[in-house]
């Protein structure tokens, strides 16, 4: 494991707990020899993400697409910030650059890239451990939903426990480096259509 991908908001959210995690996430991960990759902003989790790992002197890898540069404020001090054309784009290559993701509180964009990654994981397209920091439990009802799912036969319940969650950085981070991925021959029982 070379890269972790982390998701986060462009907001810093209402709590100082998420700026918080997100410094802590950072130094984590620059301590443990790995470098990020993240939506390539200067502005909310995203800066403070940013902005900490480059103080520990770890590597960032900025992904931001054209629209978004001047909307989000392009981090100008990056290791490496990539300008694509789109958000599929953006996707893409945070997906093609990284070996584990993390979602931290965010918004919409947040979501999508997270469940995005994680269907990817779930077909075979990747094979990377997913994780959610839960800090002060802002995926609590996330985590229920994809329960509810699992009681309701549309997630197998192996694929339930590809997402990692815990709410300490440090812990999470531990859990990634150390997750072996399930191998499943098949994602749907074709006996129950």
């Amino acid at each position: 494991m070379k890269r972790v991908c982390i998701f986060c908001g462009s907001s810093p959210g209402i709590r100082k707990s998420y700026a918080l995690a997100a410094t802590q996430l950072a130094e984590i991960l620059v301590a443990s020899g790995l470098a990020i990759v993240y939506g390539g902003g200067n502005v909310g989790l995203m800066g403070i993400l940013a902005d900490a790992a480059l103080k520990a002197g770890g590597g960032v890898i900025g992904v931001i697409p054209g629209m978004l540069a001047s909307k989000e404020l392009a981090h100008a001090g990056l290791t490496e910030l990539r300008v694509v054309g789109s958000m599929h784009e953006r996707k893409a290559l945070m997906a093609e650059l990284s070996d584990a993701f993390i979602a931290m509180p965010g918004g919409y964009g947040t979501f999508d890239e997270f469940c995005e990654i994680l269907t990817w994981t779930q077909l075979g397209l990747k094979r990377s451990p997913c994780g959610l920091l839960n800090v002060d439990g802002y995926y609590d009802h996330l985590l229920k939903l994809f329960d509810h799912a699992v009681a309701e036969q549309f997630l197998n319940p192996v694929h339930r426990r590809m997402v990692l969650d815990d709410p300490d950085p440090a812990s999470l981070v531990a859990k990634i480096q150390r997750y072996s991925m399930p191998v499943v021959d098949k994602w749907i029982d074709l006996q129950q259509t």
